[in-house]
């Protein structure tokens, strides 16, 4: 965030210096903005002096396979990443090496090297969208202190990036790739490509049918029509923010029906997507769960750009922003249902909570490209999440059991597929949501893609509370069949009421009977009548190459993590099974007991032809 404020305030010396004078024209204006963001950061001195003893003499640096250009290889990008460290490092007045002859000639010699053979790796994106953005910024930054040669040669391979190239599809990479075609452009001092690079970017910002913003204020980037709010959507949005201040004054200037749809687009789509506007929801995230830290808060960096260029619903942006700094306790109150997507939110000034369903029009996942998140078969069988702080399932995927993923109703089988059967379009139509924008209710017509398992699932929210049903679930497999109510990081005692008595469990496996309550971690689940469930609450272990084969995982040791998981056996072969509970998000212990007693919540039906609930 401090990066940010340092940026704008940059920004707004350099926009003073240079917009009321007349001595720039608009695109050198530019040129500097964005040479002005890229020296931000200050390099670690103890890094810059490790990449300059360790190079060799031929400018290649040890550690790194330079064979391997692989999808799940190509470590050949740390290279690059490295002269794009050191011209920062040789750049920036504050860092120590700022001007340092020596570690020029070892920049020049690593660029040499590379232009020598030029490594072309499997994945497009490293090569029309990764790389490109940092030779853009070495030829930004180094300009004349680069040979003719080295120009040349990098400007052909930033070229990678352009409106013809296979990745310049629309949708979230489109306008990436033309915001890499305009820093090209601001290099060569380009009016007429950064102009239509401008205009490509302004043209992204639009309601579509096909790839883009939904017209429920969603996001796909491909034809499964899976969401990708949180992934390419974000990322859409934040190429759009940076632009938008980067042209800001000038007659590059993006039009304001751009700002308003982002805007829109950023606070009803991306940010009531996440746990308070803050955090990162598990059930909209895709193959990019099999990443550390997938689901830290994020930074206020897109909105505060946004408040920079548009007065447009202000306060909201602002709440966000105080949210994310701590500075607000969150405030947020809505129901939201993403139509195209399948995908509902709920979320309270206490807890967030999402349904996630998929039907005969959509894909139930993202395919596991790159070979990531290769454990994704049941993820939006009804994938229910609750969270209160956003942390619950903070790095948890290693270790999670992957068939009981909370809410999903699932065949226990020995083992999941094969990662290339993860991808499926859905069996029924009947799947959908209600909602007044406050309350809202979801229905799941479940027939599973992957096991012979039928169920009527759904979910119905209300402010304090939220019921979840089951009917008419069956089943033909050999294997049981399970329910999940939640499984989560354990974060302290776990309290049931089982028959009259009340008692706190030790860890461990556990087999409960006549359950009236579960408590855990200011959350809890109320069952319409006593019945058996099994609760874990335990230490599990696991690989983050079990969920993805990266060069990154190969060397990650194991993880381990307290979970607590609670789920119904349905046992085998059910033909008419059900379930029944409710969840009640932030209560005392103490009041657990007095809530039920007194609950304004009465189930008029759960059965495989009507679920109904009414709250009195």
């Amino acid at each position: 965030m401090r990066n940010l404020v340092n940026f704008l305030v940059i920004l707004f010396l350099v926009s003073i210096s240079f917009s009321g004078f007349g001595s720039d024209s608009d695109i050198d204006l530019i040129r500097k903005r964005v040479i002005a963001e890229l020296l931000i950061s200050v390099p670690d001195p103890v890094e810059i002096e490790t990449l300059i003893k360790s190079i060799r003499d031929d400018g290649s640096w040890p550690g790194i396979n330079y064979k391997d250009v692989s999808r799940i290889g190509f470590e050949n990008k740390i290279h690059v990443t490295n002269i794009r460290k050191l011209s920062i490092a040789y750049k920036n007045q504050s860092s120590s090496y700022f001007g340092n002859e020596k570690l020029k000639q070892i920049l020049s010699s690593a660029l040499d090297y590379w232009i020598a053979h030029d490594f072309i790796a499997d994945n497009w994106h490293t090569n029309e969208i990764s790389n490109p953005l940092d030779w853009n910024c070495i030829l930004l930054l180094m300009d004349t202190d680069l040979s003719k040669q080295q120009s040349t040669e990098l400007a052909r391979m930033a070229g990678r990036a352009n409106l013809d190239a296979w990745g310049a599809r629309p949708g979230g990479d489109r306008i990436k790739i033309a915001g890499i075609m305009a820093e090209l452009a601001l290099w060569r001092k380009d009016e007429v490509t950064l102009s239509k690079a401008v205009q490509t970017m302004a043209e992204e910002v639009k309601v579509t049918s096909g790839l883009g913003i939904k017209a429920d204020l969603g996001f796909h980037h491909r034809t499964d029509r899976v969401t990708a709010i949180l992934s390419y959507g974000t990322g859409y949005a934040g190429a759009f923010a940076d632009w938008a201040v980067r042209l800001e004054g000038t007659h590059f200037s993006f039009p304001q029906e751009s700002f308003k749809l982002i805007i829109d687009y950023y606070l009803d789509g991306i940010c009531k997507s996440m746990v308070h506007g803050w955090y990162r929801a598990p059930g909209i995230m895709n193959r990019g769960m099999a990443h550390k830290g997938s689901l830290g808060p994020v930074n206020p960096d897109i909105p505060k750009k946004l408040l920079t260029v548009s007065d447009y619903r202000r306060q909201e942006l602002e709440n966000i922003v105080k949210i994310r700094e701590g500075k607000q306790v969150p405030n947020l109150s809505y129901n939201r249902f993403f139509t195209h997507s399948e995908y509902l939110i709920h979320q309270r000034p206490g807890y967030f909570a999402s349904v996630r369903m998929f039907s005969n029009r959509n894909h139930n996942m993202e395919a596991p490209h790159n070979m990531e998140s290769l454990k994704h078969h049941h993820f939006a069988d009804g994938a229910n999440f609750i969270s209160r702080t956003g942390k619950e399932h903070d790095d948890i995927f290693p270790v999670w059991d992957w068939q009981k993923i909370p809410g999903t109703t699932v065949v226990q089988k020995p083992s999941l597929p094969g990662w290339n059967e993860i991808v499926k379009k859905g069996k029924t139509g009947f799947v959908g949501a209600v909602t007044d924008g406050k309350y809202g209710a979801a229905a799941f017509d479940f027939e599973s893609p992957h096991d012979p398992l039928k169920a009527r699932k759904a979910w119905f929210f209300f402010n304090d509370e939220y019921v979840c049903l089951g009917a008419g679930i069956q089943s033909e497999s050999d294997y049981p069949v399970a329910t999940t109510l939640n499984q989560c990081l354990l974060h302290g005692d776990v309290v049931v009421k089982s028959g009259k008595k009340q008692s706190t469990l030790a860890k461990g496996e556990h087999q409960l009977k006549e359950v009236s309550w579960i408590y855990h971690d200011g959350i809890a689940y109320l069952f319409q009548s006593p019945m058996a469930v099994s609760l874990n609450n335990k230490t599990y272990s696991g690989l983050w190459q079990d969920i993805a084969k990266s060069a990154w995982t190969k060397d990650e040791p194991l993880v381990r993590k307290d979970i607590f998981s609670v789920w119904i056996d349905h046992g085998h072969l059910p033909k008419n099974a059900s379930y029944h509970y409710s969840i009640i998000p932030g209560i005392d212990v103490k009041k657990v007991e007095e809530y039920q007693s007194t609950s304004k919540i009465k189930t008029l039906s759960n059965t495989s032809q009507i679920q109904a609930v009414q709250h009195t």
